[in-house]
């Protein structure tokens, strides 16, 4: 069995790089995906999807080198979800989570001089036996 998800959309808050107690690089940081539709009435909507994004080792590295808030990239990963009861008001909550094997960066809030915009972090060639990517 294989699962492959891409997501297409704009980074809502820059990457947090930290260590796991092993030692492993991973980052953090999280994806909106808008989607815009009609609705019976004939009125434009827009709903808004939020991944959190996980990467590890070198992809982890990079991304929180380049990854900035506000940038258009795709994020190709694994998919998961999970959900909890919000401690503060008792609500149910849920999010999607990807973790990403590679992100690639579709645009930039400016236009860079340095050819950012083209470019495509991939964890394939890094992953270990036995490792999270």
């Amino acid at each position: 069995m294989y699962e492959l998800t891409l997501i297409v959309g704009r980074v809502g808050r820059d990457p947090e790089l930290r260590m796991t107690p092993h030692g492993l690089p991973v980052t953090n940081f999280s994806v909106a995906v808008n989607h815009r539709y009609t609705d019976p009435q004939g009125q434009l909507q827009e709903r808004v999807k939020w991944y959190r994004i996980t990467a590890w080792r070198k992809l982890a590295e990079a991304c929180a080198l380049y990854v900035k808030k506000g940038q258009r990239i795709l994020v190709e990963g694994e998919v998961d979800a999970s959900a909890w009861v919000d401690s503060k008001d008792g609500s149910a909550r849920a999010a999607l989570e990807l973790t990403a094997t590679t992100v690639r960066f579709l645009s930039e809030r400016e236009e860079p001089s340095d050819g950012r915009a083209q470019q495509t972090l991939s964890a394939s060639a890094e992953s270990e036996p036995g490792s999270p990517f």
